[in-house]
């Protein structure tokens, strides 16, 4: 059996809203949520934009403050509750645990060079006791990720989006973390070029024995890299199963919805695509029972009042649907290499 490397338990993240002592609402960015992440998985979370996946993929490198519930992180070297984690081990913990950023523009400093960016880290946790011992790590994680001795004497302004990706892949690295958040890392580059970065990522993967949770809206990129997916709505987990079974059988309306949007070059399916109603509501203001009901064509009394729970079976899948073994297909034919 796998090992879990991360587990989030009935983790919420609620920011307030109001000012004053009558205007207390709350905005809850994440609802609930259940998932863990085995050592060396490359885990999907997948959504539309404002659905949360974020603040979950902060919270779980405890950049976001967990307002419920609890994540556990454990490497077989260290344990940490990241709730109630102290000072002294978040230190260590960031050694552990890394992100790598979405825009690769805003996230290097124009004001320092190649080699500065990525042995920042270095010298900020104190892991090296040297200049050269630092140079040394830099040069080694600098090659992994396909940058070579003079592109460390320049400034980031001399790069393109996909060599400026490899420099912050290269600098979440040098610090060898076991864990990686990748925040839709691939969504400002061009396609080809994602590719690039992708098959870097899965890897640097295998050569170091990384643990990622790739954050995405694209579900195509998702199915060409995640080993497992989890689906997003409003805050809540509705779906999770293995990256295959997902893609063949999806269960969740929502689900379905985004698997039919895939882009296909064939031209029998196209206008296949199920149109989903009207907007993702507000977090502020969400609705009762089940919170896709407002936006669901097979949504019945019930799941205005009652909201369903995740549930997952013996194969791993897990869906939080009232209706979900009535709407099963019996196949979805997709190609997922």
């Amino acid at each position: 059996m796998s090992e879990t490397l991360i587990r989030a338990d009935g983790l919420s993240v609620g920011f307030p809203m109001g000012k004053g002592l009558f205007n207390k609402s709350i905005l809850k960015a994440v609802d609930n949520v259940t998932m863990h992440i085995d050592k060396g998985s490359f885990f999907g979370l997948v959504g539309e934009s404002g659905s949360g996946k974020t603040t979950l993929g902060r919270a779980m490198l405890n950049a976001v403050p967990i307002t419920d519930g609890h994540a556990y992180f454990s490497d077989g070297e260290v344990a940490y509750d990241l709730r109630s984690i102290s000072k002294t081990e978040l230190k260590d913990y960031r050694k552990r645990a890394q992100l790598i950023f979405q825009d690769p523009y805003a996230a290097l400093s124009p004001r320092m060079t190649v080699r500065d960016i990525i042995a920042e880290p270095l010298e900020v946790m104190k892991l090296t006791k040297s200049r050269e011992e630092t140079d040394q790590r830099v040069r080694e994680i600098a090659a992994k990720c396909r940058l070579n001795l003079e592109h460390l004497r320049r400034f980031p302004h001399a790069f393109s989006g996909g060599q400026r990706q490899r420099i912050s892949i290269a600098r979440a690295l040098v610090s060898g973390p076991k864990f990686v958040v990748a925040d839709e890392s691939v969504a400002a580059l061009d396609v080809s070029i994602q590719a690039d970065v992708l098959n870097l990522l899965k890897q640097l993967q295998k050569e170091l024995g990384l643990t990622f949770l790739f954050i995405s809206h694209d579900l195509s990129v998702v199915a060409h890299t995640c080993d497992h997916v989890a689906v997003m709505y409003l805050g809540r987990l509705v779906e999770t199963a293995p990256t295959r079974q997902l893609f063949a059988q999806p269960r969740h309306p929502y689900t379905k919805a985004l698997c039919s949007a895939i882009p296909s070059l064939d031209p029998d399916d196209r206008g296949k695509a199920q149109k989903l109603q009207g907007e993702i509501p507000s977090p502020t203001n969400q609705p009762s029972g089940c919170k896709f009901h407002t936006r669901c064509v097979y949504a019945i009394e019930r799941c205005k009042k009652e909201e369903p729970h995740l549930e997952e079976d013996a194969t791993g899948h897990g869906v939080a649907c009232h209706r979900w073994q009535e709407l099963i297909e019996p196949t979805l034919e997709m190609a997922v290499n």
